[in-house]
């Protein structure tokens, strides 16, 4: 295991080899305890592909309770000392079982986190995208809504209740875009129902991303980032990507 005096250039290569096995049609073979951040180097290296690849594994090693086993406090001091190059953005719910870093299987600064509840964006949000993509190098931005989503239960129920109103509001577009579905049922009694606005809503969010933000439309359409959507089923930890 490197230890804390270890090169940032042997924890690149470490890193790097970890990228490889990601597109590789095998698991990756990592260390069973490692303290290795991701570097500028190793950043740098990675392709939107790789990224989405890197993430996938993750949440499967999640699911698969195969979590893999990080020394967090040397992460920590390492990516503190030599800053953070994070390869991944994920706009996330509020939702106390949706954590990102956790469902992917991630460690000390290798992704950025913008948790508000229904996943949706404003200017701040786009913002800290762009600045996540455009400054800081990160090469995926996932949207990720999930199951039992009870932003989208009060959307569908068109809550008004304090500053909460206005946030409920942005998710309407996705209520009415959601065709009946089972019945004629459209409010949070229908479970089937909340689950495809949920969806529809991811959709709709990736769309305002890349409508809303000329920088990371750009981005995508050269190839530099990827722009996806998923949706994480809270009864299993299991993500499905769009």
């Amino acid at each position: 295991m490197p230890s804390m005096k270890t090169p940032a250039k042997y924890l690149s290569s470490l890193m790097l080899a970890l990228l490889v096995s990601a597109c590789a049609t095998q698991p990756p073979v990592v260390q069973a305890q490692s303290n290795v951040v991701m570097t500028k180097v190793a950043q740098e290296k990675i392709t939107p592909d790789m990224a989405l690849a890197l993430l996938k594994q993750g949440n499967e090693r999640f699911v698969n309770g195969s979590l893999l086993k990080r020394d967090l406090k040397s992460q920590v001091q390492i990516s503190g000392k030599q800053g953070q190059y994070p390869f991944a953005s994920v706009v996330s719910c509020i939702d106390s079982r949706t954590p990102p870093a956790v469902v992917f299987d991630q460690g000390i600064g290798d992704i950025f986190t913008a948790s508000v509840a229904g996943n949706i964006v404003n200017e701040d949000i786009l913002g800290s995208l762009e600045y996540a993509a455009k400054v800081a190098g990160s090469k995926v931005i996932v949207v990720l809504g999930h199951s039992h989503c009870g932003a989208v239960k009060g959307a569908c129920d068109d809550v008004k209740m304090g500053n909460l109103t206005q946030l409920i509001a942005k998710i309407s577009p996705a209520v009415k875009a959601t065709p009946n579905v089972d019945s004629s049922d459209r409010s949070s009694k229908n479970g089937h129902f909340v689950e495809e606005v949920a969806e529809m809503n991811v959709k709709m969010t990736v769309k305002a991303v890349t409508e809303k933000s000329s920088v990371l439309r750009e981005m995508a359409e050269k190839g530099q980032i990827k722009i996806v959507g998923a949706m994480l089923d809270v009864e299993t930890g299991k993500i499905t990507f769009e």
